[in-house]
């Protein structure tokens, strides 16, 4: 059972809630008049399909508000380069939040000492950053 677990407590929550589905639906069948057999087979029935198509749902709806962390959060960001970034020469660096990151241009491109760039996406320890075209 511990395994199906996680600690964090919406997972715990969609567990729950699947077996007490489960349970409702057995215990309708049992006022009903239904025997112990076809009890335990709806509960675990039910409890599997809740199991089963409840958690996409769930997360769809519940993960809306979840705030990117660390690196994550840089991207889509603007920063400031400040070695000029060429990839074929392996050479470059921006500045975001008064850290400095080693960064890739993602197209390609040269792009010269205090341009504005947008991350796009992150790769290791890398920054894959594109020049703004505005500038």
């Amino acid at each position: 059972m511990k395994l199906l677990v996680r600690d964090d407590s919406r997972r715990k929550e969609e567990f729950h809630a699947a077996f007490a589905g489960g349970a409702l639906v057995a215990a309708i069948a049992c006022y009903a008049g239904a025997n112990l057999t076809v009890q335990i087979l709806l509960f675990l029935c039910v409890s599997l399909v809740l199991l089963i198509f409840t958690r996409p749902l769930a997360m769809k709806y519940f993960n809306k508000e979840t705030i990117q962390t660390n690196a994550n959060s840089l991207i889509g960001k603007k920063a400031v380069v400040i070695q000029e970034i060429d990839n074929l020469a392996q050479t470059g660096q921006v500045r975001i939040n008064d850290i400095e990151w080693t960064a890739r241009s993602a197209d390609d491109e040269k792009i010269g000492e205090g341009t504005v760039v947008t991350i796009e996406e992150i790769r290791g320890v890398k920054l894959i950053v594109k020049q703004n075209k505005e500038d």
